[in-house]
Parts: structure tokens; sequence; C-alpha cells
């Protein structure tokens, strides 16, 4: 690799993006070197940029959500190789080194938190899953999290007594823990806009309902008696993860909130609630069941599919910044993409 560009954020809440030269990296062990294709711009994006939401060393290069080409491989790394077609969570935002961030023409990605791309699956549609998914999966599998049995591909009959509730099903982490869940074998009942309902019934959830009705407590407690809770996991944070916590407490089973946003002040009594970044998969075994024992094989077998779907801005690292605000005016049920 000769040259490099990437969209900087030269310094706290600089705006806008600016694009310009960035270093060459070189692969470790256990890392790859992306050539992006397709980049996802997540909310973390845009509310560190607007609100300067994480502590930062700038310049910086943003994003988390890739998909494109190996063009090198780290020493030892024998699962992927030159070529390949792959999707990956790189972690800017845990390591705070430009070589992991997005929005650039080459990403560092580690391994256990890339998957092999099938062929007829486009890399603007593959790239919207790799945050989506670590996040839920975190949530979801993780021992010190809910802890609930890994997803096979078999694709089990969800157990009608054992359910997840997941509130904001047409999310990008709501769309991934919903098939996560189906295929681990538990019932799923979400929550979603009323015009999202089929969508999130195709992903696999067998109730829907209105997050915006004012009996939504109400009605989720009624279609969760009788089952035990595997516990409950938030896509869209504070006011929805202290409405989730409520619901669960009324419920049978581990009362347990996994969010995506910092905890809320106003917790009930008797259920824990707890952020949850999809980051946390680099350091356990969790990414490497999901990346690579589950995700190449149910893509390919259309087990699994990328969800939510893209929302193509534009081609170009200039590109970018149009996306971000695009994203921040929001979004439902798609996921702003970029192809570089």
């Amino acid at each position: 690799m000769s040259s490099n560009m990437a969209a900087w954020i030269t310094a706290a809440k600089a705006y806008p993006l600016e694009v310009k030269n960035a270093p060459t990296y070189t692969p470790g062990p256990n890392e790859v070197l992306v050539r992006n294709c397709a980049v996802a711009i997540n909310h973390i994006d845009a509310m560190t940029q607007k609100l300067a939401f994480l502590p930062m060393s700038y310049p910086a290069i943003l994003g988390q959500d890739v998909a494109g080409e190996v063009v090198a491989v780290g020493p030892g790394v024998t699962r992927f190789k030159k070529g390949d077609r792959i999707l990956g969570h790189s972690t800017l935002y845990a390591t705070q080194q430009n070589r992991d961030g997005a929005f650039q023409q080459h990403t560092i990605v580690r391994t256990n938190l890339a998957s092999q791309l099938p062929d007829e699956i486009s890399f603007e549609a593959a790239c919207v899953v790799p945050v989506g998914l670590s996040t839920a999966a975190c949530a979801l599998f993780q021992n010190a999290d809910l802890g609930l049995q890994l997803p096979t591909l078999t694709k089990p009959v969800p157990t009608a007594t054992k359910a997840v509730l997941i509130w904001g099903g047409s999310s990008s982490v709501g769309c991934n823990a919903i098939q996560l869940s189906v295929a681990a074998g538990y019932e799923v009942i979400a929550t979603a806009s009323r015009h999202n309902f089929d969508y999130v019934r195709k992903l696999g959830a067998s109730q829907v309902f209105n997050h915006q009705s004012p009996d939504i407590v109400d009605e989720l407690v009624r279609a969760l008696a009788g089952k035990v809770m595997a516990g409950a996991l938030d896509c869209i944070g504070f006011a929805a993860a202290t409405t989730t916590a409520t619901v669960i407490q009324q419920c049978e089973g581990t009362r347990m909130v996994l969010t995506t946003l910092p905890v809320p002040k106003d917790v009930p009594a008797g259920v824990t609630v707890k952020q949850v970044r999809g980051d946390e998969l680099r350091d356990n075994n969790v990414g490497k069941a999901i990346y690579e024992d589950f995700l190449p094989h149910a893509l390919k077998s259309r087990t699994f599919v990328p969800a939510p779907e893209p929302m193509v801005v534009g081609q170009g690292l200039e590109k970018l910044q149009e996306a971000i605000d695009l994203l921040s005016k929001g979004v439902s049920a798609r996921k702003v993409v970029v192809m570089v």
C-alpha cells in the first residue's frame, strides 16, 4: 500500500471533517489491513463530533463499520488472505489509535472481529452489520451480561417460555439482536414504530409492539405473562431503558436490561441496568464465536441477513460529513452508508 487518505476530525467538535493524507499501516498479529469499499455511520460518530461524547486524542479518524478487501495480513494470520472480501468491526473508540478508524481508505481490523463475506452480498449491505452485531452479541452472550446460550447454525425453534425483550427492534443493534436471539433458541418480543412492524417480524420477532403507545408497559407485561425472561436489551437509551426496566420488573426470570447508552438514574428497584459496548468482544471468546464460528456460515446460508437496509449517501470520503449530518436528522430502519 503506497498511500492512504482519511476524513479527519481535527479537534473536539470540529466541523466539517477534513479529507487529507493519513499514515499507511502494517497489520500485526491477529490483524488484517482492509481496503475499505463501504463504511457505515453510527450515532456514536455523530455524537463524538457534535458533543465530544467520548474522550479522544485529536486529530482523529472516526468510524467502526467497514466492508472491503484484505490487502495484507499480520504475522501468523491464516484465516484470511489477500483479496478476501470481508466485513469487520474496527475499534477506534476502544484503542484511540487512528489505524483502527473506519473513515479512511485503509483500516486495521482484528481477525476475531471480522468475517468472510459471500460474493452475493454487496459491500454496502455488509458494512451495516459489524457494530450492531458486536453490540448485540456483547449484551446477549457475554457471561457478565445476559450470558445466553450462543447462536447455532441450525436455527433452533424458540422455546415459547424463554423470552428476550428488545426495545428498538428496527435499530441497527435491534435488527442484529433479534436474529442472534432467535438463532440461539429464544423467543423475541420487540418494540418498533408501527410502520416497521413487518420488517421486525421478518427478522424473527414473534410479537412487535408500538413503542409510542401510551399503554406500552401494560401491553408488554401482558405479552410476557407466563414466560421466563432471559433478559432485555434497550437499543435506544435513556428513557427507553427506564421503560424497559419497568416492564422487566414485573416479569419472571432475569431482571437485567442492557442499554446502548449510559445508564439512567431512575432505575426501578430490583432491576439491573448496564451499559453495553460492542468493542468488548475484542478481548473474549464471544468475538470468535460470533465472527468466526457463526457469521460466515450464517451469511452464506442466508439464515442471517445484513440489517437494517443501507441508505447509500454517495461515493468518496468527502461524503462522510453529509452522511453524519443525515443520520443526526433521524433515520428509521436504515443505516447510512458511504462508498469509499
